[in-house]
């Protein structure tokens, strides 16, 4: 049984999910959407960010840190600060410790929803089928979390 942390990276929104289990049985113990706040500088967003996700490490000891890749969008200043997060994010498993992981969004699409292409409701839908996940209103960033680290949980455990 591992213990995995997905992360959906971010600076305005950060997904944030940890599971536990094997390749054949898996739960989610806890997800969330972590906002940081709009008007504030990049730098202290970045520092609110990764402050939760080392609160979240310290509390639940992951075993696999599980991250999405970069997808790269028109907006080249949005591209560069979600690559410096990952950055920073990166620094973090590797001081717990913690093995990473890295999918692209097309992987994380494929093992969840069955294809590459599928879209973020499709993705959504398939995890309420795949775990058991708490009925409460999610996120977009919060979904494709849970989603990494089921990614990471299944192809850890083959």
């Amino acid at each position: 049984m591992i213990r995995v942390l997905g992360i959906d990276p971010g600076y305005d929104r950060l997904g944030i999910a940890i599971l536990e289990g094997t390749r054949e049985t898996h739960a989610l113990l806890h997800s969330e959407c972590f906002e940081t706040g709009k008007n504030l500088p990049f730098a202290e967003r970045l520092h609110a960010g990764i402050e939760r996700i080392v609160s979240v490490i310290d509390q639940f000891s992951p075993d696999v840190i599980a991250l999405e890749t970069l997808f790269f969008s028109n907006n080249q200043k949005t591209a560069m600060h979600v690559a410096e997060v990952r950055g920073a994010l990166l620094y973090v498993a590797q001081n717990a410790n913690c093995q990473i992981q890295e999918f692209a969004p097309q992987q994380v699409k494929s093992a969840v929803a069955g294809s590459g292409r599928g879209s973020k409701e499709d993705v959504a839908a398939m995890l309420h089928h795949l775990i058991e996940i708490p009925d409460k209103k999610m996120r977009d960033d919060e979904y494709d979390a849970i989603a990494v680290a089921l990614t990471a949980l299944v192809s850890h455990s083959r």
